[in-house]
C-alpha cells in the first residue's frame, strides 16, 4: 500500500503487481490498443467482461494507461533533446516548472552532468527557439542549457513490446491492428475544430468511446461517432498502451549518444529494431549524431549492450551513456515516484517520442 499526500489529504492508492495475466493483456493493447474487448478475449483465452474488467483495474491503478498523441507531419515539427543544467536545491519545483510546459513531452532525472534531460516537440523551429527555450531559461533553477535536434526518427516507444504473449497470439493482435487502420488512407489530413476536440479525451484515454466523449461534449453518439472515425482514419494519432516502468521487468533507462558514420544510419536503425530492449533511436545534431534509449532489467546491462551495439553496428563510436534516475513526466503523461501514471498534462498534445 502506498500513501500519497496531496495538499492536505492523504489518498491511499493499492499498488497493483501485475500478474502474467495483466501482462499478456497489456502486451496485447500495446499491439492493438483500441480492440474490442470480445476480440482481446478471444486471442487471450478470457472472458470479455474479464479482460475489461482486468484492464479497469490496471490504469485505475496508474499501472499502465492508453493514450494518442499526434505524429504532426514530420516534415514541420521539432523535435529535440535539451540537457539541462540545475541548481540541486529546490530542484523539485524545477521539475514541476518543466513539466508544466506542455511542449516538453518527457522530464527525466539524470546521473550524468546533466541534471535533467528533456524531449521537447514543437511545431516549429521559430517556436522551440521563440517560446520554448526562453520558458526552459526563466524557470528558477535553471543554469544552463544544451540542445541536440533530431534530424530523423527511427523508432519510438509505441513499438515497445513486452513479448509476453505466444508467436500466435502475437500475429492474432497484429491482425486486429490492422482492421483499426483498414480505413486509415489520409494521412496527416487536416481536421475541423470539431473533430481536433476529440484530441484531448483520447489524450487522456486511447480507448474513449464516442458515447463517453459526446455526454462529454454535449454532442450526438452518432455525430461524435463519425467525427471520430474521421479522426482515426486522419492517421494523425499515434495510439500507444503504456506500462508503470518499476513493473515492467525493465526498470533502468539509459540513452547512449553516439557516433555513427555518415550514410549508415539507416543500416544503424534497422540493426537496432532487432533488438527488444530499445525504446527510442533517432539521427541527431550535435557532437553525437545518433541517440539510442532502451529499458533494461539492471545497470550491468550496460556494458552488454555496448559490446553488442559494437560488435554489430560498423563504425559505431559510444560517446555518452546516460542513466535516467527517475522520470517525472513521460510524454505527456505526469508520473508519480513509483512511475504509475497520475495525470495528463493539459496543452499542446505531444508528436511521438520514447
Amino acid at each position: 500500500m502506498i500513501f500519497r499526500a496531496r495538499r492536505w489529504k492523504v489518498t491511499v492508492v493499492e499498488e497493483v503487481q501485475p500478474s502474467e495475466d495483466d501482462l499478456a493483456l497489456i502486451h496485447a493493447l500495446q499491439i492493438a490498443p483500441r480492440a474490442g474487448w470480445v476480440d482481446v478475449g478471444a486471442v487471450l483465452g478470457v472472458h470479455p467482461s474479464n479482460a475489461a474488467a482486468r484492464w479497469e483495474r490496471l490504469s485505475a491503478s496508474g499501472t499502465a494507461w492508453i493514450t494518442a498523441h499526434q505524429m504532426g507531419d514530420p516534415k514541420a515539427v521539432s523535435l529535440s533533446f535539451i540537457g539541462v543544467d540545475a541548481v540541486m536545491e529546490g530542484q523539485a519545483r524545477t521539475v514541476d516548472a518543466l513539466c508544466a510546459v506542455p511542449e516538453i513531452i518527457t522530464v527525466e532525472q539524470t546521473a550524468s552532468s546533466r541534471a535533467l534531460m528533456l524531449t521537447v516537440i514543437t511545431e516549429s523551429m521559430a517556436q522551440l527557439s521563440g517560446e520554448v527555450i526562453p520558458k526552459i531559461r526563466a524557470i528558477e533553477g535553471v543554469i544552463g542549457y544544451e540542445t541536440s535536434l533530431c534530424t530523423r526518427q527511427h523508432q519510438n516507444g509505441s513499438s515497445w513490446r513486452l513479448n509476453v504473449l505466444s508467436r500466435a497470439q502475437q500475429q492474432q493482435m497484429h491482425a486486429l491492428a490492422r482492421e483499426e487502420k483498414a480505413d486509415a488512407h489520409a494521412p496527416h489530413m487536416a481536421l475541423p475544430a470539431s473533430h481536433r476536440d476529440l484530441l484531448p479525451f483520447l489524450a487522456r484515454d486511447g480507448r474513449a468511446t464516442a458515447a463517453q466523449m459526446a455526454r462529454k461534449l454535449g454532442r450526438t453518439p452518432a455525430t461524435v461517432q463519425r467525427q471520430l472515425n474521421r479522426v482515426l482514419a486522419s492517421d494523425l494519432l499515434s495510439f500507444r498502451c503504456e506500462i508503470a516502468q518499476s513493473l515492467s521487468g525493465y526498470p533502468i533507462t539509459c540513452q547512449w549518444f553516439v557516433k555513427v558514420p555518415a550514410g549508415q544510419h539507416e543500416a544503424a536503425a534497422a540493426t537496432l529494431r532487432r533488438l527488444r530492449n530499445v525504446r527510442f533511436t533517432a539521427s541527431t545534431t550535435g557532437q553525437s549524431n545518433f541517440t539510442i534509449i532502451m529499458w533494461l532489467q539492471s545497470v550491468a546491462d550496460i556494458m552488454d549492450v555496448e559490446l553488442t551495439l559494437q560488435q554489430n553496428i560498423p563504425g559505431i563510436e559510444l560517446m555518452e551513456s546516460v542513466v535516467m534516475l527517475a522520470c517525472a513526466k513521460r510524454v505527456g503523461w505526469r508520473l508519480n515516484p513509483d512511475s504509475t501514471a497520475a495525470s495528463v498534462v493539459s496543452g499542446a498534445e505531444p508528436l511521438g517520442a520514447a
